[in-house]
Parts: structure tokens; C-alpha cells; sequence
């Protein structure tokens, strides 16, 4: 079984040879997003080895600042913002402490987003508003996954985060047919060789189910491709500002959301 403590010493070893390769580059971009590695690895690992609670709280605080930045990036308004935080923070919650209780969780959530619009009255903006929050809802709660996989899920984090790096540089080096017009500059060719890269990762840090593998190799690039549309149809070109290195956090983890989507399917 693979636990925060296994992971440890090869997420500590990632770092060093990365900070290895960094220097040497002495690429300015790359420094600044090697320093927000290592801050925040050590937290979400030292989270994760705390077990459920851990797991919960790294949950909570993604799906949070996640939500935020969602709702800026689709410019909703203040009140739309505050129901969908409380509804994603509401669904993780329910996995830790009630987790026969999930669904119920949700419904009431998605209930409780399609109200905020339908209250106001809003017949200009009320669609786009109820679409996007639901989208929202769905897309963000499945964070609540990381409760019960625990350090499986970050694991999968690990192995996506390498297949995502992995892809920008072979698709670049590569070159080859686009993989999608939402966002050109990926390739299949930096695709097959970040989920090449991904299930590598898998097989070193032990975890070579199926499910997984396919979680990685299938759902990392379409998670990517989904932020890209949701960027797009906002006229944006990150999801936020604040994260050195990355925009904002929905950034970073828009390929492990719908890899985590995957993994539950299949499970």
C-alpha cells in the first residue's frame, strides 16, 4: 500500500535533481517555479501523512481557492461565488466525515447554485450563470476523491504533474500534428510522451493499476484541454496571477480534476 512516507524520499529526490537542472539553466521562469515546488510539496506531503484529515484539509483549501478562481475567471458575481465555495468545500467535507452522504451533499449543492440565479430573477445572465455554476460544482467537487485515496492521490498528482511537464517539452522538440484547436500549441507528440512519462512515474512510485494509468494517460490531457476551453470562452489566458510560475492554482491542477474524474469512474 502506498503511503506519504514511501512517496517521501522520491518527491525529495524530484526536488533536488530538479533544482540541479534549474540552476544550471539558469532560466529565471523556471527558478521562480521550482521555488513554488518546494514550498509547497513538503506542506501537501507533510498534509497527506497525516492521513484523512490531512488529505481533507489539502481538499478543502484547493477546492476554495479552486472555486475562487473559477468564478473570477467566469466573472461571476460575488453571491454565485460564495454558494459555489461553500457547496465544493461542502461535498469534500461530506467525504471525510459522512461519505455515504456524498451524493446527497451534492444535490443539494447543485440545488443550492441553481437557485442563486433563478432568486434574483436574473433573466439576462441567469443561464450563463446557472451553466456555470453547475460546471463549476461537477468539475471541482471531485476533489473530494483525494479523502479516501489519500496518498494514491498524490501519487496521481505526482504522475500527472510529470506528464503534463513532459508534454510542453517533447511537444515542442517534437513537433507533429496539433492535438486540439483549443490549444494549439499541444501536440500529439508531447501528448503520447507525457502519458509515456506519466505511467513511468506510476510504475516507479509502485502504483501500476489500470484505472490509474488510464487516469493519467487518458484523463491528465483532457482536463488540460477543458481548462483551455473554459480560458477561451473567458478571453483569459490564466485562471490567476498569484502562483509563481503557474497563473493560479486551477492552472496546476486542471489535469489531475478530470484524471481524478476518470479514477472514480472506473473504481
Amino acid at each position: 500500500m502506498i503511503t506519504a512516507a514511501s512517496l517521501a524520499p522520491w518527491l525529495g529526490g524530484a526536488l533536488a535533481l530538479g533544482g540541479v537542472a534549474v540552476a544550471v539553466s539558469r532560466r529565471r521562469e523556471l527558478m521562480v517555479r521550482w521555488c513554488a515546488w518546494a514550498v509547497g510539496v513538503p506542506l501537501v506531503t507533510g498534509a497527506f501523512w497525516l492521513g484523512r484529515p490531512g488529505a481533507a484539509a489539502v481538499a478543502v483549501v484547493v477546492a476554495v481557492i479552486a472555486a475562487l478562481e473559477y468564478g473570477g475567471l467566469l466573472r461571476l458575481p460575488p453571491v454565485d461565488r460564495a454558494v459555489l465555495v461553500a457547496a465544493v468545500t461542502g461535498v469534500v467535507l461530506a467525504a471525510w466525515l459522512a461519505p455515504g452522504q456524498v451524493p446527497r451533499v451534492v444535490a443539494v449543492g447543485a440545488l443550492a447554485v441553481a437557485a442563486v440565479p433563478l432568486l434574483a430573477g436574473d433573466a439576462d445572465q441567469g443561464l450563463r450563470r446557472l451553466g456555470a455554476g453547475l460546471l463549476g460544482l461537477a468539475w471541482l467537487s471531485v476533489l473530494a476523491a483525494l479523502v479516501p485515496l489519500g496518498a494514491s492521490g498524490l501519487a496521481l498528482f505526482v504522475a500527472v504533474s510529470v506528464a503534463d511537464i513532459t508534454a510542453y517539452f517533447a511537444g515542442r522538440r517534437l513537433g507533429g500534428p496539433r492535438l486540439s484547436p483549443l490549444s494549439p500549441a499541444k501536440r500529439w507528440s508531447g501528448t503520447l510522451a507525457g502519458a509515456a512519462a506519466g505511467l513511468g512515474t506510476l510504475a516507479v512510485l509502485s502504483v501500476p493499476a489500470w484505472p490509474t494509468a488510464l487516469a493519467v494517460a487518458v484523463g491528465g490531457p483532457a482536463g488540460d484541454l477543458l481548462e483551455s476551453m473554459v480560458k477561451r470562452g473567458a478571453q483569459a489566458k490564466d485562471a490567476g496571477r498569484w502562483l509563481p510560475g503557474s497563473g493560479g492554482l486551477l492552472d496546476r491542477i486542471d489535469s489531475l480534476l478530470i484524471a481524478l474524474a476518470v479514477l472514480l469512474v472506473l473504481s
